[in-house]
């Protein structure tokens, strides 16, 4: 029976899923996956919940937020992808000099669809010397939005991840200011299945991890172009070049994980951004939301 994965939502920092499956890394490593869309995170969320889905991707940040509300959840993240921060600070005009403290005297949006790279980025001010409260994002507005607000001067920089990041370098029409992803590991989208599945469907979760592990190091060496031809077909908007400069960017950033264990640093970074944020009400240890077995087998397995 086929592993049922469920989409988080559709962007394309979570390239290495769709490549797993263009490329057929799945299958070679002797596993049968089918995706099924997800129109929210709240709703694929729901369907591993429900078991209509076996597997999804999304936040180590949900998982703590599970943990936090009920200690006997039994969601878990085992195999990481998306092990750095993949949003950027874009502003109309350049600023070298830029630093954490002048998105107090500009207009700036956050991004509003999901909450972490908000609670992350005030964690990057908070150790800035920062305080967050001084920093008024403009809200409501979505990443669509706040690019056309940017080029049409009614903001002076937005939160974005690609490709809305590159379409506006492309065009001279926006500047980066600050990258999310050189502040260091950030566990930010692993797989994520429920406790019982690890025993259950071990050998093909197993297999499914050996296929993501195929599929990082792929990213790794693959050419941009190369790997923006594969993806063509999930990403049928993306003209091929910008594409590929969007996963150039980021591969140079470190964003895709090496390997797919999870990273304790990565973990206590988001952890700390969370409890520092008020997202959690205490601290939610590693081991209960992480189990590095199944992707340290894997790991072990592709090695040899």
């Amino acid at each position: 029976m086929a592993i049922v994965l469920s989409e988080n939502f559709h962007a394309l920092f979570y390239a290495p899923f769709y490549a797993a499956l263009a490329t057929g890394a799945f299958v070679k490593a002797g596993v049968e996956v089918e995706l099924r869309k997800s129109p929210s995170p709240e709703e694929a969320a729901k369907a591993l919940r429900s078991g209509a889905a076996d597997v999804m991707w999304g936040g180590p940040l949900r998982v703590m937020i599970a943990h936090d509300r009920d200690p006997s959840d039994d969601l878990v993240c085992f195999c990481d992808v998306v092990a750095r921060d993949p949003f950027f600070v874009v502003g109309a005009t350049p600023r070298p000099g830029f630093r954490l403290a002048d998105l107090a005297t500009v207009k700036f949006a956050a991004m509003s669809e999901v909450p972490t790279p908000w609670i992350c980025l005030a964690d990057d001010l908070r150790r800035a010397g920062v305080d967050p409260h001084r920093i008024a994002p403009i809200a409501g507005g979505t990443m669509e939005e706040n690019e056309i607000g940017l080029r049409t001067g009614r903001l002076d920089a937005i939160q974005v991840f690609q490709p809305h990041a590159e379409r506006l370098l492309a065009t001279g029409a926006g500047h980066v200011w600050y990258e999310a992803a050189r502040r260091g590991l950030t566990a930010y989208t692993t797989l994520i299945t429920r406790r019982a599945a690890l025993s259950r469907r071990a050998d093909e979760l197993r297999a499914m991890t050996r296929g993501m592990h195929r599929t990082l190091q792929w990213f790794a060496t693959a050419p941009a172009d190369e790997i923006a031809r594969a993806l063509s077909d999930f990403f049928p908007e993306l003209e091929p070049a910008l594409f590929a400069a969007a996963i150039q960017r980021y591969r140079a950033l470190g964003l895709w994980a090496s390997d797919p264990v999870v990273k304790r640093e990565g973990y206590d970074r988001l952890h700390a951004a969370m409890r520092s944020f008020g997202t959690l009400r205490r601290d939610i240890p590693f081991d209960s939301c992480v189990d590095t077995s199944i992707a340290s087998k894997a790991t072990f397995s592709a090695a040899r």
